[in-house]
């Protein structure tokens, strides 16, 4: 899932050279005294298609991290199970310290009771 994210996040770094790319080759071809319309149109659609796919995968690793974050269930995480399960060790370790302490004193009574 980690490894997922962070190639999601590769992809969206690239997106924003595509993005700086175009925004490159506009103002290059807005400089020269003669446009060709059909390249702007080109780069102007290939920059709002990669600003779109940015955006949207960043509001995504935004909510993402928000959800991690609040501690709230979220696709993935494990955190809340394990740390369930640490907390019923944790309990059942105890149960048993107690349950021999309970032995031992059982034992221990007995012992006097039969002298």
């Amino acid at each position: 899932m980690a490894n997922e994210r962070l190639k999601l996040l590769e992809e969206v770094e690239k997106e924003i050279a595509m993005v700086l790319q175009c925004a490159g080759n506009i103002v290059l071809e807005l400089s020269r005294d003669k446009h060709n319309a059909s390249f702007l149109d080109r780069q102007l659609v290939q920059f709002q298609t990669s600003i779109n796919r940015v955006e949207s995968e960043l509001s995504a690793q935004i909510r993402y991290l928000t959800q991690v974050a609040t501690g709230q269930p979220h696709e993935g995480s494990t955190y809340s199970t394990r740390k369930d399960c640490q907390m019923s060790l944790n309990r059942a370790e105890y149960a048993k310290v107690k349950l021999g302490e309970l032995g031992r004193t059982c034992e221990a009574m007995l012992e006097q009771q039969q002298i």
